[in-house]
C-alpha cells in the first residue's frame, strides 16, 4: 500500500476527465462481444505483480481491442468533496458538505479521477457498464456527490488497470485472475478488508 501512498500528491492536481477524453482512454469498442465487461476480476493468489495483490478490478470495459477496470478495495483516505473540487479548479462549494473514502484505481496515470455508480444517475457522457453500474468523470457528478444530489451509490478512484490486445487474456490463461459476476454489494458496500476473500468465494471457471 505504500506504492500508492507515495502517489497522494497526485490527487492535489487531479483531473476528471472531460467526456470526450474519457471516452479516449477507453479502448476502441469493437462489434463483438464484451468479453469481461461488467465482471469482477479478482487476483490469484499466485499473482506476481505486488500493484495487484489481492486486488479486485471491475471491469469498465473489455473486447478485442483492450481492457480497463478500477480497482474497487483499494482505500487511501478520506477526503472532504470540496477539497476534491477546489483542487480540480472548481470555485463553487457552496452546500458540498460530504466527505467521501478515496481509491487508488490503478497504476495507470494516478491523477485522473473516476466515479464508478449506481446506474439511475446520468449526465451526459456517462458510460454504462451494466443494467446496475455506470461511469462518470466529471467536476458535476462531485458537486452533485458533495451537496447529496449524486447517485445513490458510487465509488471515487484514482488511476485505473489498463491492459492491450490480448494482454489481459494472456495474464487470465497463465492464472493471475479469476472472475465473477459482478455484485454492487461488492463493489460498493462491503468491508473493503473482505472484498477479495469474498470475491474469492464466488469465482467462476476462466475464459
Amino acid at each position: 500500500m505504500s506504492w500508492w501512498r507515495a502517489r497522494l500528491s497526485f490527487i492535489a492536481v487531479a483531473i476528471l476527465l472531460p467526456a470526450t477524453l474519457l471516452h479516449a482512454a477507453l479502448p476502441a469498442p469493437s462489434p463483438e462481444r464484451a468479453f469481461l465487461t461488467g465482471q469482477l476480476l479478482i487476483a490469484a493468489p499466485v499473482m506476481t505483480d505486488p500493484r495487484f495483490d489481492r486486488a479486485v478490478v471491475l471491469m469498465v470495459r473489455h473486447d478485442r481491442n483492450g481492457a480497463l477496470g478500477i480497482i474497487v478495495n483499494r482505500p487511501i483516505e478520506e477526503r472532504s468533496v470540496a477539497s476534491l473540487l477546489e483542487a480540480l479548479g472548481g470555485k463553487d462549494t457552496a452546500g458540498v458538505t460530504a466527505s467521501v473514502r478515496i481509491f487508488a484505481g490503478g497504476p495507470v496515470q494516478p491523477e485522473i479521477g473516476f466515479v464508478i455508480h449506481s446506474a439511475e444517475y446520468h449526465r451526459p457522457g456517462t458510460i454504462d457498464i451494466d443494467a446496475r453500474l455506470a461511469m462518470t468523470s466529471s467536476r458535476e457528478i462531485l458537486h452533485d456527490i458533495g451537496s447529496n444530489k449524486g447517485p445513490a451509490r458510487s465509488l471515487i478512484a484514482f488511476g485505473y488497470a489498463g491492459w492491450g490486445a490480448g494482454q489481459l487474456e494472456g495474464e487470465v490463461e497463465h492464472r493471475f485472475w479469476f472472475m465473477a459476476p459482478e455484485d454492487p454489494g461488492l463493489v460498493f458496500d462491503l468491508d473493503r478488508d473482505k472484498v477479495w476473500d469474498e470475491a474469492m468465494k464466488r469465482r467462476t471457471q476462466d475464459l
